[in-house]
């Protein structure tokens, strides 16, 4: 596929802010490096002859789903970056509103800089496809201190609980010799998030209603409830680690937490990519010690979703049915994040 200009050699007499020659070299071998959510570095290759003119590279960044689009015209201002030539590689950032995770294409020109003000350009290099990153720990500290301003005041909690279907805990019972499994979570939330289709877990919840201190009777995922004692899955032995921090075009918002065995797999891919809390002492779920015994709170204001990295015996607990509503509207399974909501987005991206 050709990245080619939609302009032409001109000469004197035709209205052209910029003119194409052969002379200047064509960028060639094209390297994409330190790639992050919202910034790269490039470099290429250049033949010398005539590198001595080069004044400016014109970089052409395009999403790879819409490589046609925005492409120079003759008579406009170039609407991609024009760099001045400095020396290589060239770190991009800012340009863009670059979003993680996001496949793009790039393709490079370099340019002189005429007296009238006009550009001599080179012909355009090859295109070469990079994917941006993940949001880094920096990043996910900014989500993290913004769901700490709305968490609210903490509740007392002593279950955490799973709803699925009949089916499921049956299927657990007869396939993994009665031990649900972790599996890798979905897109939902923060399209830069580090765990979406990577992390393995099960998801529980731990929200109680505010009248009786228990679970909610009605469920989005199921007439069919686990619920497990607190400090069976959270405990000392225990790492508790930020997940995410999204909406759904509503007015309350979802974190997401991770807890993970301390030494387990599931630790170890959340120490390299996660924030993570103090147990005694965070906005969101705490296990403090009181008496001698464990006692859990969880934030008001928000609707925690709590990943537990590793498998689950249904021994461990009760399986019985909810007398509520199974209520779909309200389930979050592939859920899209609110990318103009100013509460829970950062600004690098969606």
């Amino acid at each position: 596929i050709c990245c080619g200009t939609e302009y032409v050699a001109r000469n004197k007499s035709q209205d052209s802010g910029i003119a194409e020659m052969e002379e200047l070299p064509v960028p060639h071998n094209i390297k994409i490096s330190n790639i992050t959510c919202d910034s790269f570095k490039i470099s290429w290759e250049m033949d010398s002859k005539s590198k001595d003119r080069i004044t400016h590279y014109f970089i052409d960044l395009n999403k790879k789903e819409n490589k046609n689009s925005n492409k120079f015209k003759h008579k406009d201002v170039p609407t991609k970056l024009v760099a001045k030539a400095v020396p290589l590689p060239m770190t991009v950032r800012g340009h863009w509103f670059l979003s993680p995770r996001t496949e793009y294409t790039v393709a490079v020109q370099t340019a002189s800089k005429q007296v009238d003000g006009d550009y001599v350009v080179s012909e355009w290099s090859e295109i070469i496809e990079f994917c941006t990153a993940d949001y880094s720990k920096v990043h996910l500290t900014q989500l993290l201190e913004k769901a700490e301003v709305i968490a609210g005041r903490m509740l007392k909690f002593s279950v955490f609980y799973r709803n699925q279907h009949k089916e499921y805990f049956d299927y657990i019972r007869e396939h993994h010799g009665n031990a649900m499994q972790p599996s890798v979570k979905d897109n939902s939330g923060s399209h830069g998030s580090p765990i979406s289709g990577k992390l393995e877990g099960i998801f529980f919840s731990c929200s109680t209603e505010f009248n009786t201190g228990k679970p909610p009777q009605d469920s989005p995922y199921g007439r069919y409830r686990f619920e497990i004692a607190a400090e069976k899955l959270f405990n000392p032995n225990t790492n508790l680690y930020f997940g995410d921090f999204y909406c759904m075009y509503t007015a309350y918002h979802y974190v997401i937490l991770v807890i993970a065995p301390v030494g387990s797999p599931g630790d170890e891919f959340c120490k390299q990519r996660l924030p993570q809390l103090n147990s005694k002492d965070n906005k969101f779920l705490t296990c403090t010690e009181e008496d001698g015994v464990l006692v859990y709170h969880h934030a008001q204001d928000v609707i925690l979703e709590v990943i537990y990295t590793d498998p689950v015996d249904l021994s461990l607990g009760t399986v019985a049915e909810i007398t509520g509503h199974q209520l779909m509207s309200l389930s979050t399974a592939n859920a899209k994040k609110d990318p103009s909501c100013k509460t829970c987005n950062i600004s690098v991206g969606r």
